[in-house]
């Protein structure tokens, strides 16, 4: 019987433990974790030092700085991030997230901060200029992104010849360059990011899919977290800070007020 008991004592312990363990990456409630995709410039990615930048890491500091708590960054499978999100694994949804009205039933969002559109990228050499130009062509595109909804809604997607779809951009784009495939459907602003990076490379066509509209993702139910996070942003546009952090990566300011 004392066998059964201490072995019953210390299964009871371990299972405390894992209890324990298991709970919220924000043990202390003073800590906002955040997922990001780490590969999407320039909202959130890793410079040559491997450290996080951009602009949304940016803006994401400043912001939780003003709510008065610490701020984690959890690069995640951008294609769960819902999944992460309602698991509790992390409290926001923060990298250049485009509010649809799928997301929308699936988490809440705070008022759109960025302006976007989906567009075609392709090579510099090539002779494309409309979406037109692009029947019968191989298309690539991020998974699960706003750029896949963006061409299944526009007429273009009943004359291409097929899709490829990447875990991110960069990959995308690597394909293009290689002759894999004839464009990318990508994110405005992220284009724009690569195009000044390799000038030269690529350009736009002159038509773009879908306007579109960033927004910070929080966890349905949430909603004192949300009204937190959407007070310190609005303190950010009226000091200036917004504007400050818009200029200093796109060159202007862009923030929506």
């Amino acid at each position: 019987m004392k066998k059964i008991s201490i072995v019953a004592i210390l299964l009871g312990m371990v299972m405390m433990v894992v209890a324990g363990c298991s709970g919220s990456n924000n043990k202390d409630g003073n800590t906002v974790v955040i997922g990001i995709d780490d590969k999407f410039a320039p909202m959130g990615f890793r410079d040559d030092n491997n450290e996080l930048v951009g602009f949304d890491i940016d803006y994401a500091k400043a912001t939780i700085e003003k709510m008065g708590k610490e701020v984690s960054f959890q690069p995640i499978d951008w294609s769960s991030k819902e999944s992460e999100l309602n698991s509790g694994r992390i409290d926001l949804i923060w990298n250049g997230y485009t509010i649809t009205d799928e997301r929308k039933g699936k988490v809440l969002f705070s008022k759109p901060y960025l302006e976007n559109s989906q567009v075609a990228v392709v090579l510099a050499t090539s002779e494309y200029s409309v979406l037109n130009d692009l029947a019968d062509k191989n298309l690539g595109l991020q998974s699960l992104s706003s750029a896949a909804d963006a061409l299944n809604a526009n007429p273009v997607k009943d004359i291409i010849k097929g899709v490829t779809e990447y875990s991110d951009n960069v990959m995308a784009l690597s394909d293009l360059k290689s002759g894999r495939t004839d464009a990318v459907i990508i994110d405005e602003v992220v284009a724009n990011y690569y195009m000044a990076l390799e000038e030269g490379s690529f350009k736009l066509l002159n038509e773009s899919l879908a306007p579109e509209q960033y927004g910070i993702g929080v966890k349905q139910g949430n909603e004192e977290l949300l009204n937190d996070l959407q007070a310190a942003l609005d303190e950010l546009n009226i000091d200036g800070t917004a504007s400050e952090i818009s200029v200093k990566w796109f060159g202007e300011d862009k923030v929506l007020k």
